[in-house]
């Protein structure tokens, strides 16, 4: 699956394991490169979907965005690259069909 990220220093972060253990600790850091392993690992989001992690669509005013877990109550916070999102009859989210994502944030939005 194709990765890209919202902002440089996110980017930075993520690619830097000394600067990703600074900003967000070393448990979470190790988290962050599991989750971003099994996305590239990926060929579409829906081989992401029974993978350890809880990976999830939001809702309400985050509707459109996804997330998996970190460590609690932190989540990895990503959109799919397709706009729009492809949806089925039925209004769903066909994750077969979503080949990229942009890594938005790390945060508790709870």
């Amino acid at each position: 699956m194709n990765i890209t990220f919202k902002d440089k220093s996110l980017k930075k972060y993520v690619n830097d394991d000394r600067k990703l253990q600074r900003e967000y600790g070393k448990t979470r850091a190790n988290k962050i490169k599991i989750r971003l392993s099994q996305l590239q690992a990926s060929d579409t989001l829906e081989d992401t979907r029974n993978l350890a992690g809880n990976w999830h669509e939001l809702k309400q005013d985050r509707k459109g965005y996804w997330a998996c877990d970190l460590d609690q109550p932190y989540r990895l916070i990503f959109r799919p690259h397709e706009n729009p999102i492809p949806v089925d009859s039925n209004g769903k989210y066909i994750w077969s069909k979503i080949k990229g994502v942009e890594i938005i944030e790390i945060k508790d939005y709870h």
